[in-house]
């Protein structure tokens, strides 16, 4: 077995052998009273010694955000925002320009200023085509809205975002969306663990993260283009989806699925986080 304590002897004695810069050499008492697990030119401590102690952990520059409101985070001026309040059938919602200074307890920024918070309660206000509250970003274009085809091009949103919240009695909560003039064309949801990317109006869908835990942030990256549907979880591709159409736009927040007539609380919210928000449309 090699002798480990044998570079410790040769920095020692390399340390001792070097004369001082200014006066005479250490004295017999000083070296006998030098501790070779101080001298940091160790190549390998000797077993005996201490382990230093651990350095304090330096948070990341950005670990606590200096937003004031979600416009300062997030990139809003290719949203509208609806929310799970209003008439019935008819919820409010937030347009360009008021929604860049807009917060609110549907939409805020999490504690720590890091994330946006959407929220939608089981028993918000819904619009006259679904039974669920939202608290959701809608793409536009300009002062229009959005409409395109994955036809044509290549559309591309990216994400990073974690579903932190759902109603118990039905714990399910769609975090992104490509909608059309009537429907959802494929939504990325929870069921109770498991976050899947649906389609066929729900009929259909491949899971992404059987064993989803909530409020785990996850990177979300979705392709449209060349008829299909391409969808990269934490970097690796986990669904591909024949799918094609015209009238799209993306969708992202806390689309929640449920109400009280599924036996959820109607203050029972579904709640999503979201970290990082792009999209970029290329011909």
């Amino acid at each position: 077995m090699p002798d480990l304590l044998a570079p410790v002897a040769v920095a020692v004695a390399a340390v001792l052998a070097v004369p001082a810069l200014t006066g005479p050499g250490p004295t017999h008492l000083e070296r006998a009273a030098i501790d070779p697990c101080a001298i940091v030119a160790v190549s390998v401590a000797p077993p005996s010694c201490p382990l230093p102690p651990a350095l304090p952990e330096i948070a990341p520059p950005d670990a606590q955000g200096s937003a004031d409101k979600p416009g300062d985070l997030l990139s809003l001026d290719s949203w509208f925002l609806t929310l799970p309040i209003g008439p019935a059938g008819d919820p409010d919602s937030i347009d360009q320009p008021e929604l860049l200074d807009y917060s609110s307890e549907w939409f805020d920024l999490t504690s720590d200023g890091t994330g946006v918070v959407f929220r939608a309660p089981a028993g918000g206000v819904t619009t006259k085509n679904s039974k669920y509250p939202r608290s959701e970003l809608r793409e536009m274009n300009g002062e229009e809205k959005a409409a395109w085809s994955n036809t044509e091009g290549v559309h591309t949103l990216e994400s990073r975002q974690a579903i932190t919240k759902v109603p118990p009695a039905k714990p399910e909560v769609s975090a992104t969306q490509i909608h059309d003039g009537g429907d959802d064309v494929m939504q990325i949801r929870l069921e109770g663990s498991t976050l899947a990317a649906q389609y066929a109006d729900g009929e259909e869908q491949i899971v992404i993260d059987p064993d989803y835990v909530l409020g785990t942030p996850y990177d979300l990256r979705i392709v449209a283009a060349d008829s299909r549907i391409v969808v990269f979880y934490n970097g690796e591709q986990r669904a591909e989806i024949e799918r094609s159409g015209s009238s799209w736009y993306w969708k992202v927040g806390a689309y929640t699925q449920s109400n009280p007539e599924r036996g959820d609380d109607p203050d029972a919210v579904g709640e999503v986080v979201v970290y990082s928000l792009s999209i970029e449309h290329t011909d």
